[in-house]
């Protein structure tokens, strides 16, 4: 063999082991080659999707057409932000312990955050704690509890919206007499705000007003219906009635009707619903607060979902609220918190 052969096999040899090495995925030397993408659980590759946020929502009660309104707006949410979310709550608003048991079930399930709209604003703090320890974030809506575990609340400011309803009742009845309070609960802190600040603004701003009686009718109209039509009796000077929530107002509405005490009491109410609307529009009741049940779903479901991706999230959302009645509850802003 001679020379010039030789030297032709040495660069053949070399070019062959040259494209060898390229074919391997040197990344022309300048940086590691991208990862594969990531496979399906069902392909032989280690690699996982992402898992889909799952936020269980636990709210007072389902009975009132308030809390489907409330889920409405979280099943809008979800739909927009592509996540799952189920919407629960116990049968009455007095049923403290189911609503824990439910809570206890979301719980197990793991989720990527909880909605929790307290009954008691102490009793689930145990359950809360051990959500924070997994590392769940909570966010609370429509009524707080006493713990600083969830990072967020969205609800009304029950104590102006309370405020500005004795603010009504006071403007109606000219000033002065006797006026006498439902409330659905004392232990959530909806019941307590709204309460509060009814009888502050009283206190306050009112003073030839006396507020004779305040009950708790657990937010059944049955039940509202029968403490109402007591106080009526017990105290025949009666001239104003706030009624807290729905089935509140509902029972006020009832007792006064079968009294037959039609126009001798003024009623306001609060929330909406069918028959706080109806009895509106007859003149029956003076009128009523409105939360934005709609947007409390929302802004609940919304935050979640940032505290699930790790986004900060507001300590407070607002939802506002508004006063309606006969003269505006037609207008086109109002419509939009009202629920039938």
């Amino acid at each position: 063999m001679n020379k010039r052969m030789l030297l032709t096999i040495l660069a053949l040899v070399m070019v062959l082991a040259a494209c060898s090495t390229n074919s391997g995925g040197s990344n022309n030397g300048n940086k590691p080659a991208t990862t594969p993408p990531a496979t399906s659980s069902g392909d032989s590759g280690t690699a996982k999707p992402t898992e889909k946020i799952y936020v269980p929502l636990i709210s007072k009660g389902f009975q009132h057409q308030f809390w489907q309104a409330v889920k409405m707006g979280a099943e809008r949410a979800a739909t927009e932000y592509g996540v799952e979310i189920t919407f629960e709550g116990p049968e009455t608003e007095s049923q403290v312990d189911k609503q824990l048991e439910m809570l206890q079930v979301a719980l197990d399930k793991k989720p990527s955050a909880i909605g929790l709209a307290a009954l008691d604003s102490q009793a689930s703090i145990p359950l809360l704690q051990r959500a924070q320890d997994a590392g769940i974030p909570i966010i609370a809506f429509d009524s707080g509890v006493d713990s600083d575990i969830p990072i967020s609340l969205v609800t009304t400011d029950n104590v102006a919206a309370a405020g500005s309803a004795a603010d009504k009742m006071a403007e109606l009845i000219g000033g002065e007499g006797e006026v006498a309070i439902i409330v659905h609960d004392q232990t959530s802190r909806t019941g307590i705000d709204r309460r509060d600040g009814f009888v502050q603004r009283i206190e306050e701003a009112h003073p030839n007003i006396k507020i004779v009686d305040i009950q708790y009718g657990g937010g059944d109209h049955l039940k509202s219906t029968d403490l109402a039509k007591a106080i009526i009796q017990a105290y025949p000077n009666l001239k104003g009635f706030f009624g807290a929530n729905e089935g509140s107002a509902i029972g006020i509405l009832n007792a006064v009707t079968e009294l037959k005490a039609e126009g001798d009491i003024t009623i306001i109410g609060y929330d909406s619903g069918q028959a706080q609307l109806d009895a509106i529009r007859s003149g029956l009741m003076a009128g009523a607060i409105s939360q934005n049940p709609v947007g409390i779903g929302y802004e609940t479901v919304k935050a979640a979902v940032a505290a699930a991706r790790g986004e900060s999230v507001p300590e407070h959302i607002d939802s506002g609220y508004v006063w309606y009645d006969q003269s505006n509850m037609d207008e086109e802003d109002i419509k939009a918190v009202l629920y039938e």
